[in-house]
C-alpha cells in the first residue's frame, strides 16, 4: 500500500495505475478518476453533465490567444486563465483588460508548462470577491459517499490558501445544503473512491459554482478532523484496504459538527518582502500548546536548515473551540507563543490577518489580502533575547570589540548602590524610591529661564555642577560610561545633589560615542534619566553652530535639535565655539532661546590673563567678548577653561573683572585639574564672585578631569559660600563611582599624575587623555613628550588659537603629523606647499570652523590650502534648509515605524554613525540593558546573568559551551535561556588569519608613495594606469577619526597600487608606485 500524501504523486494517474498494475494498493481514487478530474476541462464537463453549476468558461482547453477571443467577446472581462493540469495557484492569471490579455495568457501557459509539464489552459469568467468553499468527501468501493461538511478557504494569496475555517461562518443554510448535495452528486457521478475535496466559489448573490475536485487529502484536512472527530487519513487507509464506510461507522446521519476550527500555516516567508521565501538555520524553535491547539509539524526544530529547494511550511497550527470566536482567540494566543528565530516567518502577517475586523466577522473573500494593504502594516518582531545571545556569543568567541578597550574590567561583581541617611534623623536610611521634587529645576519649569538666572545670582552660597555623568568620564574613561550605570545611581543622586545647579550629562562627545561605540541611543539616555531625576537641571555641552557634531549644519537642523532636546528633558545648554567665534555662537543661542532652554554661553579660556606678556587673549579681549554675549541676551555666562590654564590668581582677576562690569550676570566656572591647581582655582573664582563651579565626584576627579567635589564642598562648608551639599552624601556617591571606575578600568588612560606642563602646551583635558591613547594607536606612544612639544609648535603655526573640540583636534592632528613625519615648525613653514596635511588642518585653514581671533597666519594659510576655496563668515550660513520630513520618510522606509523624530535629528547630524548604530541594533538589539561587566568581557562557562529587558521581564542567561570551529569558520555557542537551550552560530574572526608583511616604500625612489602615518585605507582615488599630476589625491587614510589625503609626489602614470580599501597601514608602508613622465 502506498499513501502519496498531498504531493505531486497524489494526482498522478500514471503512478496510480502502475501501483494497480503491480498489485499495490494506492490510497486514493482509481487512475481513470484521477485522470478525469486532474484535467480541469474534463472535470468541468463532468460537472455540467451531472447538473452542477459551473462558472461560465471555455468548453475545452485553449491553445492560443486567438482561440480565446470568442469567449472574451461574449462574456467580457475580467477573466481568469487557469492551468488545466494542476493546482496550488500555479499557472493561474487574472486578466482585467484586453491590453493585458496576451501577456497574461503567455505567463499562465509558461508557468503551467514549467510546473506540470503541460501548458494547456482554459478560461473562465472571473467572479469578483467570491468566497471559496470546499467540501470534504469520503467514498468507498461500494459507492457509498458521505461529506464531512465544508471548509471556508477564502483567505488566499495568489490563489494559495493561507487560513482555513471549518465550518464556513456566515454561510446561509440553503447555500450550504446545495453545495454539500452537489459535492456528493459529483462524487457519485464519477464513481469516486477514497478522500477528496469538491471546491466551489460562492458569489456575492449566494450563487455557487463548481471549480474542481482535488483527488487527494488536503493540507487543511486537520480542521475537518477537529470539528467531526474523524481521522481522515486513517479512513483513507482503511478504505484503500477494502473496508466500507458503514463498517467504519461512517454514515451521513452519524456525522455531526462540534464547534469551529481554524488552521493557519506557519511558513518561512517574509511578508515584508512580498512573501519571499527565507532560508537559513533555525536557531530557536518554541511552539504553542494547550487546550484546543493542534500542531502538524514539518521542518520546525532547532538546527533545521531551511533551503530554497523545498516547501517553506514549518508547521500547521489548528485551533478549535466551541464557537468561531473562541477558536480565533486560540489562534491569536498560539501565534503569540511561537518563538522562531534564525529565519523570517509569516507569523506577523497572520497575526494581523486574524485580528482584522473582516476576519473576525468571518466575511473574507478570495482577494481579501490583495484588497487590504493595511494587513501589511506589520509589527516587527523584537527578537530581543536571541539578538542579545548573538552579542554574548560573539564576545565569547571573539572577545569584546569596543574601541578603546585595552583590558578586562578589574571589577567582576555587581555595582552596589549606596544608602543615604535621612537629614532629620541620620540613623534612618533615606527612601529614594520616589523621585524628589525639591531642586533648582522647579524654578525654571515654573518661572522660566530669566527667573532661574536671577535666583542663581541671588543665591548667597556657591552652587555646583556635577560633571561625573559627562566630562569627568570623557576625560578619564574615553567617554565610555554606559546608560545602565547612570540609571543605577540616578535615584540616589537626585537626593544627594538636590541643591546642585545642574548635572552635566549630555552633549559633547557623549552623543556620538553612545551611538558609535556603546551601541546605545543618547536620546534614550536623556529621557530615561529625566524620569529618575526630575528635580535637578540637566546640562549639556553644545558646540554652537555644530550642535553635537563636528561640522556645520543647516540652521533648521540646529533649531530642530534644540527643540527636541528641550522636549526630551534638557534644561541648560552650555553653548561654546571652538574659536570663540561669535557668529557661530549666535545660531546656537537663538536656537536654544527658541526652544525655551536656558542659554549658558561660554567664553573659552586660553592664555594667561595674569601674565602681561600674553597680549593676544588678555583681560580686555575676554571682557569685550562677554559684552558681545550679553548683547545676545544670554541667561548665564560660563568661563570654559578646557585645558586647566586658569591659575588661582588669573581666576581672581578674570572673574572679578567680569563681576564688576556685569553685576547681575550669573557666572559659571569650568576647569580641568591637569596641573593640580583646580581646587584652588575654583575657590578663588568663588571668592571673586562666581556663582557656580564645576566639580566631579572625588574618584572621578583630578588630573584631566574636574576638581574634587568633596574637597570644594568641605572647603566651603560652614562659610557664607557653602554649597548646600552634604559631605556625607558626596562620600556615599563616591563609593558607587569607586566601583564603577574599576568596572571601566579597561578604558583608563595612563595619566597617573598632574602635569604642570599644561601651562605651556595648553592641551584640553579631554584631549589630553584621548591624544595619548591616539598616539599609542598610531605607534607614537614612546614619543608622547615630543607630541606635547609639537602641540606647542602646532598651536603657534595655527596662530595661537583657542583650543577646544574641534579646533583642538586641528592642533592635535597637526602635532601628530609633525612627529610622525619628523617635521619641525620651521620645516612645516618651509615645505607647507608640498606636504599632505591632515584633512582637519586643511579645512581649518579654509575657514570651515569659522574665523579665529586675529585671523589666519599668512603665507602659511595660502601654502596649505593652495587652490581650495576660502570660507568667509559663518560656515553653513548659506546652507539651505535640510529636508527633515524627507529624511524621516527615508528612515521609516528603511527601518520601519519605530523611527522617532529624535532619530531623524541623530541621522541629520551623524548620518553614517546613525546607520552603523541601526545595523548594530538589528544584529544585537538593545544592548543598553546588558550589565556592563558582560558588555565588556566574556561570560565564564556556566556563569549566569540576569538581564532585565523591560519592567517585569528578565532574561536568565547561562553560557553552557563554545563549540569547535566548523568548515565555514563558525562556532556554535550554547546557552541556557530561562531554562531552555538555545544556540547561536558565530563567525570566528581569528580563524585562519594570515599574517603577511606589507611592502615598504623606498624614500630614495621619488615615485614610491609611503603612508605618512599608521591608519586604515578608507578610499582609493586611482587605479593602475591612472595618469596623475603632482598633488593629485591617491588615497585617504583614517586613524582615530583623523583623515589624511595621500597625494602624488610627482606627475606620471600609476604603475602599481599596493593597497585596497580597509587595509591597515603602518607609517612608511607602500601605497602606490608612480612612473615619472
Amino acid at each position: 500500500m502506498i499513501h502519496p500524501g498531498y504531493g505531486f504523486l497524489s494526482e498522478n494517474s500514471e503512478f496510480a495505475q502502475k501501483c494497480a498494475d503491480n498489485g499495490i494498493a494506492f490510497v486514493g481514487p482509481d487512475a481513470h478518476v484521477i485522470e478525469a478530474l486532474g484535467d480541469k476541462t474534463k472535470a468541468r464537463n463532468i460537472a455540467i453533465a451531472a447538473g452542477v453549476p459551473v462558472v461560465p468558461g471555455t468548453p475545452g482547453p485553449i491553445k492560443s490567444v486567438a482561440e480565446a477571443e470568442a469567449f472574451v467577446k461574449q462574456y467580457g472581462f475580467p477573466v481568469i486563465i487557469k492551468a488545466a493540469m494542476g493546482g496550488g495557484g500555479r499557472g493561474m492569471r487574472v486578466v482585467r483588460s484586453q491590453a493585458d490579455f496576451a501577456e497574461g495568457f503567455e505567463r499562465a501557459t509558461s508557468e503551467a508548462k514549467q510546473a506540470f509539464g503541460d501548458g494547456t489552459v482554459f478560461i473562465e469568467r472571473f467572479l469578483d470577491k467570491p468566497r471559496h468553499i470546499e467540501v470534504q468527501l469520503l467514498a468507498d468501493s461500494a459507492g457509498n459517499v458521505i461529506h464531512l461538511f465544508e471548509r471556508d478557504c477564502s483567505v488566499q494569496r495568489r490563489h494559495q490558501k493561507v487560513v482555513e475555517i471549518a465550518p464556513a461562518k456566515s454561510l446561509t443554510p440553503s447555500v450550504r445544503d446545495a453545495i454539500l448535495n452537489d459535492a456528493i452528486k459529483l462524487a457519485k457521478h464519477v464513481g469516486y473512491k477514497n478522500a477528496g475535496t469538491a471546491e466551489f466559489l460562492v458569489d456575492q448573490q449566494d450563487r455557487h459554482y463548481f471549480i474542481e475536485i482535488n483527488p487527494r487529502i488536503q493540507v487543511e484536512h486537520t480542521i475537518t478532523e477537529e470539528i467531526t472527530g474523524i481521522d481522515i487519513v486513517a479512513a483513507q487507509i482503511q478504505i484503500a484496504a477494502g473496508i466500507l464506510l458503514p463498517e467504519l461507522g461512517l454514515t451521513q446521519d452519524k456525522i455531526q459538527i462540534r464547534g469551529f476550527a481554524i488552521q493557519c500555516r506557519v511558513t518561512t516567508e517574509d511578508p515584508a518582502q512580498g512573501f519571499q521565501p527565507d532560508t537559513g538555520r533555525i536557531e530557536v524553535y518554541r511552539s504553542a500548546g494547550g487546550n484546543g491547539i493542534r500542531l502538524d509539524g514539518s521542518q520546525g526544530f532547532v538546527g533545521a536548515v531551511i533551503t530554497p529547494h523545498y516547501d517553506s511550511l514549518l508547521v500547521k497550527v489548528t485551533c478549535s473551540g466551541a464557537t468561531y470566536e473562541l477558536a480565533r482567540r486560540k489562534v491569536v494566543r498560539a501565534l503569540v507563543e511561537f518563538r522562531i528565530r534564525g529565519v523570517k516567518t509569516n507569523i506577523p502577517f497572520v497575526q494581523r490577518l486574524v485580528t482584522h475586523d473582516t476576519f473576525i466577522q468571518g466575511k473574507c473573500w478570495t482577494t481579501f489580502i490583495d484588497d487590504t494593504p493595511s494587513l501589511f502594516n506589520l509589527v516587527k518582531q523584537l527578537n530581543r533575547a536571541q539578538k542579545l545571545l548573538a552579542y554574548l556569543g560573539d564576545v565569547a568567541v571573539n572577545g569584546p570589540s569596543i574601541a578603546g578597550l585595552i583590558g578586562e574590567p578589574l571589577l567582576k561583581k555587581e555595582l552596589l548602590i549606596p544608602n543615604l541617611s535621612n537629614k532629620d534623623d541620620t540613623t534612618q536610611v533615606l527612601d529614594v524610591s520616589h523621585p524628589p521634587t525639591a531642586g533648582w529645576r522647579k524654578i525654571f519649569l515654573e518661572k522660566g529661564p530669566e527667573a532661574f538666572a536671577k535666583a542663581v545670582r541671588d543665591y548667597k552660597g556657591v552652587l555646583i555642577m556635577d560633571t561625573t555623568w559627562r566630562d569627568a568620564h570623557q576625560s578619564l574613561l574615553a567617554t565610555r560610561v554606559r546608560t545602565i550605570d547612570l540609571l543605577n545611581i540616578a535615584p540616589t543622586t537626585a537626593f544627594a545633589l538636590q541643591n546642585a545647579y545642574s548635572l552635566e550629562m549630555w552633549g559633547g562627545a557623549t552623543f556620538d560615542v553612545a551611538l558609535r561605540f556603546l551601541h546605545e541611543d543618547p536620546w534614550d539616555r536623556l529621557i530615561q534619566l529625566r524620569k529618575l531625576v526630575p528635580n535637578i537641571p540637566f546640562q549639556m555641552l553644545f558646540r554652537g553652530a555644530n550642535a553635537v557634531g563636528y561640522t556645520s549644519y543647516p540652521d533648521n537642523v540646529i533649531y530642530d535639535f534644540c527643540a527636541k532636546a528641550v522636549q526630551s528633558g534638557m534644561d541648560i545648554f552650555r553653548i561654546f565655539d571652538s574659536l570663540n567665534y561669535i557668529e557661530n555662537m549666535r545660531l546656537g543661542i537663538r536656537a536654544v532661546k527658541a526652544a525655551g532652554g536656558i542659554v549658558e554661553a561660554a567664553v573659552c579660556y586660553t592664555g594667561d590673563v595674569s601674565d602681561p606678556k600674553r597680549t593676544k587673549h588678555n583681560l580686555e579681549y575676554y571682557l569685550n567678548f562677554v559684552q558681545e554675549l550679553v548683547y545676545e541676551g544670554i541667561h548665564v555666562l560660563a568661563i570654559k577653561d578646557m585645558a586647566g590654564l586658569l591659575k588661582p590668581a588669573a581666576a581672581t582677576i578674570l572673574v572679578g573683572a567680569i563681576r564688576k562690569r556685569f553685576p547681575n550676570l550669573p557666572i559659571h566656572m569650568h576647569t580641568h585639574d591637569t596641573a593640580g591647581t583646580g581646587v584652588a582655582a575654583m575657590l578663588a573664582a568663588a571668592a571673586a564672585g562666581a556663582d557656580v563651579v564645576d566639580l566631579a565626584i572625588d574618584v572621578m576627579s583630578g588630573i584631566t578631569s574636574q576638581p574634587s567635589m568633596g574637597a570644594v564642598v568641605s572647603a566651603l562648608e560652614h562659610t557664607e559660600l557653602g554649597t548646600g551639599i552634604r559631605q556625607e552624601d558626596v562620600i556615599a556617591l563616591n563609593s558607587y563611582w569607586e566601583q564603577a571606575r574599576l568596572l571601566y578600568s579597561g578604558f583608563e588612560a595612563n595619566v597617573r599624575a598632574a602635569d604642570s606642563g599644561v601651562y605651556q602646551h595648553e592641551m584640553p583635558g579631554g584631549q589630553y587623555t584621548n591624544l595619548m591613547f591616539q598616539a599609542q594607536q598610531l605607534g607614537l606612544g614612546t614619543q608622547w613628550n615630543e607630541i606635547k612639544k609639537a602641540y606647542i609648535d602646532a598651536n603657534a603655526l595655527c596662530g595661537d588659537i583657542v583650543k577646544v573640540t574641534p579646533s583642538s583636534k586641528v592642533v592635535g592632528d597637526l602635532a601628530q603629523f609633525m612627529v610622525s613625519s619628523s617635521l619641525s615648525r620651521e620645516d612645516v613653514l618651509e615645505k607647507a606647499a608640498s606636504l599632505n596635511f591632515p584633512t582637519s588642518v586643511v579645512e581649518f585653514f579654509q575657514g570651515y570652523l569659522g574665523q579665529p581671533y586675529g585671523g589666519f597666519p599668512e603665507p602659511l594659510r595660502t601654502a596649505i590650502i593652495r587652490g581650495l576655496p576660502r570660507i568667509e563668515g559663518r560656515p553653513g550660513a548659506d546652507m539651505g534648509n535640510f529636508d527633515l520630513a524627507g529624511l524621516k520618510l527615508e528612515l521609516t522606509k528603511k527601518y520601519g515605524k519605530s523611527i522617532r523624530d529624535v532619530d531623524v535629528s541623530s541621522a541629520a547630524i551623524y548620518p553614517k554613525v546613525f546607520e552603523e548604530y541601526r545595523q548594530k541594533v538589528e544584529a544585537y538589539g538593545d544592548l543598553s540593558v546588558l550589565p556592563t561587566r558582560y558588555f565588556l568581557s566574556k561570560l565564564d562557562l556556566n556563569e549566569e546573568v540576569n538581564v532585565q529587558i523591560e519592567k517585569g521581564k528578565t532574561l536568565i542567561i547561562k553560557l553552557l559551551a563554545v563549540g569547535p570551529i566548523n568548515a565555514s569558520g563558525k562556532r556554535d555557542v550554547f546557552f541556557e535561556l530561562n531554562g531552555e537551550g538555545r544556540s547561536v552560530s558565530i563567525q570566528d574572526k581569528n580563524a585562519a588569519v594570515e599574517h603577511t608583511a606589507r611592502e615598504r616604500a623606498d624614500p630614495s625612489k621619488g615615485g614610491e608613495i609611503g603612508a605618512p602615518m599608521s591608519g586604515v585605507v578608507v578610499e582609493i582615488r586611482v587605479k593602475e594606469g591612472t595618469v596623475v599630476k603632482e598633488g593629485d589625491p591617491i588615497c585617504i587614510l583614517s586613524a582615530m577619526k583623523m583623515e589624511t589625503v595621500v597625494s602624488a609626489p610627482v606627475s606620471g602614470k600609476v604603475e602599481y597600487v599596493a593597497i585596497k580599501e580597509n587595509d591597515s597601514l603602518s607609517n612608511g608602508d607602500l601605497v602606490a608606485r608612480i612612473v615619472h613622465e
